[in-house]
């Protein structure tokens, strides 16, 4: 069985000139664990399973579990208001916003990246270059002065700049830098040794570089197209193992108690897809009323990624990819050997 899934994936992995690294396990067992493709195309450093990937949104759910842990301790709660726990000014956001709705993507405050509106994200830096954005506040001039998209719990919308602000928040209640606060209460305690929000002008070794490709072949790194440090929505570098790292330890209640962990995995607001819902920070996905996948994802110029835990089965899928798409082709062909 082992053999038989490594070979289709190998197959969709050479069809796609997939890049990027596979782990599968099932109640600690390794189904299967591969890399193809290069971290460095110019050094010829081959992807291996210790290599470090950036994973764009996927790092939301690190924010909503941050987020979690201080409402735990008694610090804030979920019915906290925007405008009581941070010192910036929104002039024409609705002064109700609370943190649950800044976890659940019901805001309806303006995003800094509106996918409903933009295509392209490099579009962003051609007034404000990505290179000065290292601090969480530095983002707030790309959207703070303006309007409310929509009424506040109106609906679900996919919001970056809502996770901003989980961000300042998770600094100014603890009192620590977001990533400080992420690598020692988060990755510490999952034991995710390797994972962190690194920059890209100085990226540590075992870091894939994200490249963008383009149909005539040609390519280039996404070191001008990405913030040059990523923060609470999206942007830390981790790898596969790491990622089972942070499922098990989630699930097992290392990050949160039983009660809180239950909450972050509610099914809180339904998206745009059928029967598909979002928890805090985390995709849920149901049949006939059963969980059947909690999962995480990420799309960056020149990053792809997705992970899930599947609880039916006791098992974890995480594909890193340092290219803009890949991922899901390969995600999607091991979720197909699940049920044939």
């Amino acid at each position: 069985m082992k053999q038989k899934l490594t070979n289709r994936i190998s197959e969709v992995a050479n069809n796609i000139q997939f890049s990027g690294t596979v782990l599968v396990t099932r109640n600690d067992d390794v189904e299967l664990e591969t890399s193809y493709g290069y971290a460095n195309r110019s050094e010829q450093i081959a992807n291996n399973n210790q290599t470090r990937f950036g994973i764009a949104s996927g790092c939301k759910l690190f924010t909503a579990i941050a987020i979690c842990q201080l409402v735990e301790s008694g610090e804030i709660s979920f019915e906290t208001k925007l405008s009581d726990c941070l010192k910036f000014n929104f002039p024409q956001f609705d002064r109700s916003i609370t943190i649950h709705h800044l976890l659940t993507h019901t805001s309806g405050i303006p995003d800094y990246f509106d996918e409903e509106e933009m295509d392209d994200f490099e579009e962003l830096w051609v007034e404000q270059p990505m290179y000065l954005l290292r601090n969480l506040e530095d983002f707030l001039p790309l959207f703070q002065q303006k309007a409310m998209k929509y009424k506040m719990g109106e609906r679900f919308h996919y919001n970056n700049a809502g996770y901003i602000l989980l961000g300042l928040i998770v600094e100014h209640i603890s009192g620590m830098k977001f990533d400080a606060y992420i690598k020692q209460h988060v990755f510490g305690k999952a034991a995710m040794n390797s994972s962190g929000y690194f920059e890209f002008d100085a990226l540590p070794k075992d870091t894939a570089i994200g490249y963008i490709d383009f149909d005539d072949g040609d390519w280039k790194t996404n070191i001008y197209s990405l913030p040059v440090k990523g923060g609470s929505d999206g942007g830390a570098f981790t790898n596969t193992r790491d990622m089972n790292q942070l499922w098990n330890a989630l699930f097992n209640h290392k990050l949160l108690n039983e009660t809180y962990t239950e909450k972050l995995l509610t099914k809180h607001t339904e998206t745009d897809e059928d029967d598909q819902f979002y928890g805090y920070g985390i995709w849920i996905e149901q049949e006939e009323e059963t969980i059947t996948k909690y999962h995480v994802m990420g799309y960056d110029p020149g990053v792809s990624f997705h992970s899930a835990y599947y609880p039916n089965q006791e098992k974890i899928v995480t594909v890193c990819s340092n290219q803009s798409e890949g991922a899901y082709d390969i995600f999607l062909e091991i979720e197909k050997s699940n049920v044939e």
